[in-house]
């Protein structure tokens, strides 16, 4: 706690009464024992941010192909991501893709995209494929848009040579298109 230290000056000139000097020590240890309790108390109370986790229904590996449903060309959309924050898409009209490429922009970007072909598109269902040079940030940002966008009917697959020729046609024919402009 605290205890007072009083020194006398004994011996010296003068034959009057001398003041005795007294000085005051706190002892700081139970403080700091009680604030480390506060500390621990407070710690292990605490309930830290709790964890978001998003709901995934992955199709099971032994099913078979036949139980798959079938899926109209009019009702798919198929997003590729590509590399540098790229997503190119498309939808088939007779066998033939009608492919572009936009970004993860709020205004304008993918999620425009997704909002007008649920308005225009009955049952819509989106066909995910990520090229290798793609980030993972960017397959959970467009899960992220999936949802802002309540699109109900999503798929991640693997992207196919098909694709991947497209998306070199689109990046050359963009490069193409550059340099005529320079």
């Amino acid at each position: 706690m605290s205890e007072i230290v009083s020194s006398g000056d004994k011996g010296g000139k003068g034959s009057g009464k001398k003041r005795t000097k007294s000085s005051t020590r706190v002892d700081m240890t139970p403080m700091v024992d009680l604030a480390f309790l506060l500390i621990t108390f407070f710690m292990l109370t605490t309930t830290l941010s709790k964890q978001q986790i998003m709901q995934l229904n992955m199709p099971d590996k032994n099913e078979n192909k036949k139980d798959r449903p079938e899926v109209k060309e009019s009702q798919a959309l198929t997003l590729i991501l590509g590399e540098n924050d790229k997503v190119f898409w498309y939808t088939t009209k007779e066998g033939v893709p009608d492919f572009h490429e936009t970004n993860f922009n709020p205004n304008g970007g993918i999620r425009q995209v997704l909002l007008d072909k649920n308005k225009h598109v009955q049952d819509l269902v989106v066909v995910i494929k990520a090229q290798d040079k793609s980030k993972y940030i960017n397959v959970v940002d467009i899960i992220d848009e999936m949802h802002i966008t309540k699109t109900e009917r999503y798929a991640l697959v693997e992207i196919t040579k098909e694709d991947d020729q497209l998306v070199q046609k689109q990046l050359a024919s963009d490069a193409a298109a550059e340099t005529a402009s320079n």
